[in-house]
């Protein structure tokens, strides 16, 4: 099994959400990203309560890209502390996991 990851991100702005996938899509550091939304997140930030909605995005890619692709999102995200968190797929279709490395570098 190749190893792929899911990486994830949120945002408060859908253009952005998909100024961030189309970018990193099209600089092939992720196959794929999928954005759903508005979700409503509530959080603590800088010791208050925070509510805001955001897009949630989710994108694929070779685990061994992680580290580019989070320079990416991280110059292109406009929170000075944003969600990037990789998650491991243990387990994935052979085809499509095939799929996810050829369309990154």
């Amino acid at each position: 099994m190749p190893a792929i990851i899911q990486i994830i991100t949120t945002i408060n702005d859908r253009q952005k959400a998909e100024e961030i996938g189309r970018r990193l899509v099209g600089e092939r550091l992720v196959a794929c990203c999928q954005i759903t939304g508005p979700i409503r997140s509530i959080y603590r930030w800088k010791g208050r309560v925070e509510e805001t909605d955001e897009w949630y995005c989710v994108m694929k890619t070779k685990e061994s890209l992680y580290h580019q692709a989070q320079e990416a999102i991280r110059k292109l995200h406009p929170y000075e502390v944003p969600e990037i968190i990789a998650i491991p797929v243990r387990d994935a279709f052979d085809d499509y996991a095939t799929w996810v490395k050829r369309e990154t570098m």
